[in-house]
C-alpha cells in the first residue's frame, strides 16, 4: 500500500487539485470528501469538490455550499478519490481522475481495482472517513468542529450507527478523539442518519406494501419506479435505507431492493445480516461493494431481474 508519506508529499506539491467520489453518494462519501476539502483549505489550497446529485440531507455539512456540479479546470495536478472501488464510478467525472498529473486513491471498499497512481486502501476499515483521520493526521491537519462533524457523519453512516460488523475499538477511539473537537454527536446522528424526508416515508411505504418474502423468508424483494418518485417529488436521494427494511425483518438474511434509473434499468441494493456475502453476489452482475452491503446496476423488469438475482443468491443460503 501506498505509503503516508507519498501522499503528503502529492498533496503539499499540488496546486490545483480535484475531489471526487462515487455515484449516488452516501454519508461517507459526502462526508469525506468534505473533510478532505476543508482540511485542503486549512493547508492554503483551493480545491474543487465535484458531486454532481446528492442527498440534500447531507447539506448541513460545513462545506457543502462550495460542492459543484463539474470542475473549474480541465486538467488539474493532484486528482483525488474517496470511497470509490472502481475509476468508472467516479460520478461521470473520471476524466478528471485520468487527466490529472497526479491521482490518489483514498477507500475501504474490499474490491478496489487501485485505480490510482497511489493508493491507500483499507478493507478492514468500517468507513472511509476512519481512514481518512489517519492521513489528515499525517497532513498536520487541526480537526476543527468542521472536519469533525465531517468525518463523524461517514462513519455513523457507514456503520449503520456503530451497529455493522466492522465497527472495532479503533472506530471508538478515533470518535473519542473527534470530540475532542467540539462536534455535537446528538445532533450529527440526527440529522444524517434518522431524519427522513416526507418523500423518502411514501416511498418506503409503497416499497413495504409490494415487499416479497422469498426462499423460506430469508430474502426480502421490494423495488420504487421512476413513476413513484414522480408522484410523491422524491429528489436525489430519497430512496436511501429503503433496502435496511426488509434487512431487518426477524429470520431474513438478504434483502433486495430496485431502485429504477431508466426505462429498463434498476439499481439494486443488496444487505445481508450474517453469513451471505453480497459482495460477491453484485460483483457476478458488474458491481461491488462490502461483504454485508452492496450494489449493482441491471436491465430487465423487476421480476426477470429478482429470478437472476436469486439464482445467485440461493447457492449461498444455508
Amino acid at each position: 500500500m501506498t505509503t503516508l508519506e507519498s501522499i503528503v508529499e502529492e498533496v503539499k506539491k499540488a496546486e490545483s487539485i480535484v475531489i471526487l467520489t462515487h455515484e449516488s453518494p452516501d454519508g461517507d462519501a459526502i462526508g469525506s470528501s468534505l473533510a478532505m476539502y476543508n482540511s485542503l483549505k486549512q493547508m492554503g489550497k483551493n480545491p474543487d469538490v465535484i458531486i454532481p446529485k446528492y442527498n440534500r440531507i447531507f447539506k448541513f455539512l460545513p462545506g457543502s455550499e462550495d460542492i459543484l456540479e463539474e470542475g473549474k479546470k480541465e486538467k488539474y495536478d493532484l486528482a483525488i478519490s474517496l470511497d470509490c472501488g472502481s475509476m468508472d464510478r467516479l460520478n461521470g467525472w473520471k476524466n478528471y481522475f485520468e487527466d490529472a498529473k497526479v491521482s490518489i486513491n483514498i477507500d475501504h471498499h474490499t474490491k478496489n481495482s487501485m485505480f490510482g497512481d497511489y493508493n491507500y486502501v483499507d478493507p478492514a476499515s468500517p468507513a472511509c472517513c476512519q481512514i481518512l483521520i489517519i492521513i489528515l493526521e499525517a497532513l498536520n491537519i487541526k480537526i476543527t468542529k468542521e472536519i469533525g462533524t465531517c468525518l463523524l457523519t461517514g462513519i455513523i453512516t457507514d456503520t449503520g450507527g456503530f451497529k455493522y460488523q466492522g465497527v472495532t475499538s479503533d472506530t471508538f477511539q478515533f470518535v473519542a478523539w473527534l470530540l475532542q473537537s467540539g462536534i455535537n454527536v446528538s445532533d450529527i446522528y440526527k440529522k444524517a442518519f434518522q431524519i427522513r424526508t416526507k418523500a423518502n416515508f411514501e416511498l418506503s411505504k409503497l416499497a413495504m406494501n409490494r415487499m416479497e418474502f422469498l426462499e423460506d423468508g430469508k430474502v426480502t424483494f421490494t423495488y420504487i419506479t421512476k413513476q413513484d418518485e414522480e408522484e410523491v417529488n422524491a429528489e436525489e436521494g430519497d430512496h436511501e435505507r429503503i433496502v435496511d427494511l426488509g434487512r431487518d425483518i426477524e429470520g431474513v438474511e438478504v434483502a433486495i431492493f430496485l431502485h429504477q434509473k431508466e426505462d429498463k434499468t434498476f439499481k439494486i441494493s443488496l444487505r445481508s445480516n450474517d453469513y451471505v456475502n453480497v459482495s460477491d453476489v453484485a460483483t457476478t452482475f458488474g458491481g461491488g461493494g462490502h461483504i454485508r452491503a452492496a450494489g449493482c446496476k441491471m436491465s430487465g423488469t423487476p421480476e426477470q431481474i429478482k429470478t437472476s438475482l436469486l439464482n445467485v443468491i440461493k447457492r449461498n443460503l444455508k
